[in-house]
């Protein structure tokens, strides 16, 4: 069964991270004080007991020069002895539900090992971000230069990357913990993070591109096994995503992986004519996600 998480089940996530992540108590601390939530997080019991569990944190993202609200999954684990079962599957699913009920078009992810890539694509999620090669701004340097004012820190910080497409966006109290877990790893350098999308509604996101975008005319279909709401075609002219005009050449065809991926810009430069032509290629960035 798969419910909410609760003040009763709140030591029962917590428990899990640590038997399944390994991460040290302060970590843990400093993340579930700043981001664990219990109406953000799923769970899979078996009776009374946690097995399965998955957090869904909301950020903004800019997307086609405007913010949308995303969900970023977050601790996805199972415990040893419930493996196998389906409960990873039946969480996702249930989270999609969820992102689209809020009103959440785009989810996104960050997988801490290379085979996860292949796990979550059966779900649909795309890689859309790629591991950075440069250093961020240090964490450490903004704070040392408001002594005092973190809320200036995080001005500056903000400035950085506000105004960037395709970009995680955080709060000041995102900030606030991205500096304390820093301190306490004593300030790694930190570089973008290698990254999956899903699209959660087509529609909407195919809107906002048809917005930024009015030049373009195309109808893309699109095919998605496990949300039957995004299926369709989607006719994209003079600034509007329409489902019911008559399709408009180019005709392309993409999954909802390819959909992602498109739609954010990802390594769209090397694709053949017209994908390459109608999607700009951009620079997705997703960091400082208290990984």
């Amino acid at each position: 069964m798969i419910q909410f998480a609760n003040d009763t089940t709140k030591q029962q996530v917590w428990d899990m991270w640590k038997t399944v992540f390994g991460d040290p108590d302060d970590y843990m601390e400093i993340y579930f004080r700043h981001k664990y939530r219990n109406d953000q997080t799923l769970l899979y019991m078996e009776g009374n007991k946690a097995v399965a569990s998955l957090q869904m944190l909301p950020y903004q993202f800019t997307f086609c020069g405007t913010e949308i609200p995303v969900i970023y999954l977050s601790g996805v684990s199972t415990l040893p002895e419930a493996r196998k079962k389906g409960y990873a599957r039946e969480l996702l699913l249930r989270s999609f539900e969820e992102a689209r009920k809020k009103c959440v078009p785009l989810m996104l992810l960050v997988p801490q090992e290379e085979w996860l890539l292949q796990f979550y694509s059966k779900y649909g999620f795309a890689r859309t971000f790629d591991a950075g090669v440069e250093i961020l701004p240090s964490l450490e340097k903004l704070a040392r230069q408001y002594p005092g004012s973190l809320h200036a820190a995080y001005l500056e910080f903000d400035a950085l990357f506000r105004q960037k497409d395709m970009t995680v966006q955080k709060t000041f109290d995102d900030f606030c913990a991205m500096v304390e877990e820093a301190a306490l790893f004593g300030f790694p350098p930190k570089k973008n993070l290698m990254g999956m999308a899903r699209v959660i509604d087509a529609r909407r996101l195919c809107s906002l591109f048809a917005s930024r975008y009015r030049r373009n005319s195309f109808s893309v279909i699109v095919r998605d096994n496990l949300l039957r709401e995004n299926n369709g075609a989607f006719t994209i002219s003079g600034g509007i995503a329409d489902t019911h005009n008559p399709a408009t050449q180019p005709l392309l065809h993409a999954d909802v992986r390819e959909l992602a991926q498109l739609l954010l810009g990802y390594r769209t430069s090397v694709l053949e004519e017209p994908f390459c032509l109608l999607f700009p290629e951009k620079q997705p960035g997703i960091h400082f996600m208290l990984e």
